[in-house]
């Protein structure tokens, strides 16, 4: 079963999950600005309305933490209003040490015009382990992969770039990694590296741009292991022409590149393109739903088998992208959504296109999904 929903107060539901049993949590949250689309974006009124807002999230972030696996990650969407009172309650909830990233999402590349000042493009996604020891989160891809990075091409088609054996970091250099300094040999004609001297070879150290003393990336078994991924050549540096020695590193199937911390629209989806996935399987009825290629984003950095938990479905936008990574891939991810019978406002494209409550939106949603991308769907509503 692709999709789970549980209707009901996510306070009440999150306690009835098995602890540890979630590999990944993405929540879109109410953002405290005082809007009322769907359901109540306000918590609380002036000063205090932080801190209710944090009283809010805090007993269900709690909860969330105890039902993901210790190699699992937490998800959060927010923008400016709470970012800076949800970055701290997570340090407390989750440990600071367990932090990954603050990520940018440009949701809105035409900037929002209606603000004072700014016209902001942008919202954020705090992401946490909850043991960044044992965390699984692997943060690449392989979509963002560009063959235009290995202009080198081999005898066999394969084609590769050239990276400097070396070390480049700094923080790297003979006294903090002593054993990955030492000679190599290598000839500028042939290309030919070794650890021990060959006719026609001369002696290469690690050396920085500034003729510092710097350290190998390889050990000497590794060299020893794969010569022939590696080539000597002559360049000119900041001192003038010296030998070095580079990797040759190769473009193959399935290579990931690491993800950046600003997504952009045209990677991830828009405001704009979420509204016309929903618009296309249900209707306009939810006012700011989340793209799809944000949450498959996020499912690409786990295993295909992940248990997938949103806590705040809103419009099922978290199931709909389990579905849709499960047909890309084959994958055989579960998704649990679970969303209250809050109703919808008044006179909003929810309630005339029939839809009573916000979690009357997320099953309608998921329905078709299931419909469309297979995978079924599992209802679950509290005993009344």
């Amino acid at each position: 079963m692709t999709n789970v929903f549980v209707e009901g107060d996510n306070l009440d539901v999150l306690p009835t999950l098995e602890p540890g049993s979630i590999d990944v949590v993405y929540i879109d949250p109410p953002y405290n600005t005082g809007n009322d689309f769907a359901y109540n974006d306000r918590h609380g009124t002036g000063r205090d309305r932080h801190r209710a807002w944090t009283d809010m999230m805090r007993p269900r972030l709690e909860a969330a933490r105890d039902l993901l696996s210790d190699g699992g990650a937490i998800f959060v969407s927010i923008d400016d209003n709470e970012v800076a009172h949800l970055r701290l309650l997570m340090d407390e909830v989750y440990d600071e040490r367990n932090f990954i990233a603050q990520i940018v999402v440009n949701l809105n590349p035409k900037g929002r015009q209606l603000g004072n000042f700014f016209a902001t493009s942008h919202e954020y996604l705090l992401v946490y382990a909850r043991d960044i020891d044992a965390c699984v989160l692997d943060a690449t891809s392989t979509h963002h992969v560009d063959p235009a990075d290995f202009p080198q091409e081999a005898v066999d088609g394969r084609r590769f770039r050239h990276l400097p054996l070396r070390n480049t970091n700094k923080k790297f250099n003979p006294a903090t990694a002593r054993t990955l300094h030492f000679p190599l040999w290598g000839s500028p004609v042939t290309g030919e590296v070794a650890t021990a001297p060959f006719e026609g070879a001369v002696e290469v150290l690690p050396i920085f741009g500034d003729g510092t003393p710097a350290v190998w990336r390889w050990s000497v078994p590794r060299i020893e292991a794969r010569p022939d991924d590696l080539v000597c050549r002559e360049i000119r540096g900041r001192l003038g022409e010296r030998v070095d020695i580079f990797q040759r590193d190769w473009l193959h199937d399935g290579r990931r590149k690491k993800l950046k911390t600003i997504w952009l629209a045209e990677e991830v989806g828009s405001t704009d393109t979420a509204v016309a996935e929903l618009k296309a399987i249900v209707g306009h009825v939810f006012e700011s739903p989340k793209p799809t290629g944000l949450v498959r984003r996020i499912l690409e950095c786990f295993p295909d088998d992940a248990v997938v938990l949103d806590f705040f479905a809103g419009s099922g936008t978290t199931g709909h992208a389990t579905a849709l990574a499960n047909a890309d891939d084959g994958g055989s991810r579960t998704c649990i959504s679970i969303n209250s019978p809050e109703p919808t406002r008044p006179g909003s494209n929810a309630q005339l296109a029939g839809l009573e409550t916000v979690s009357a939106i997320t099953e309608a949603r998921l329905r078709a999904v299931a419909e469309t991308l297979g995978g079924g769907l599992d209802v679950r509503r509290p005993l009344s």
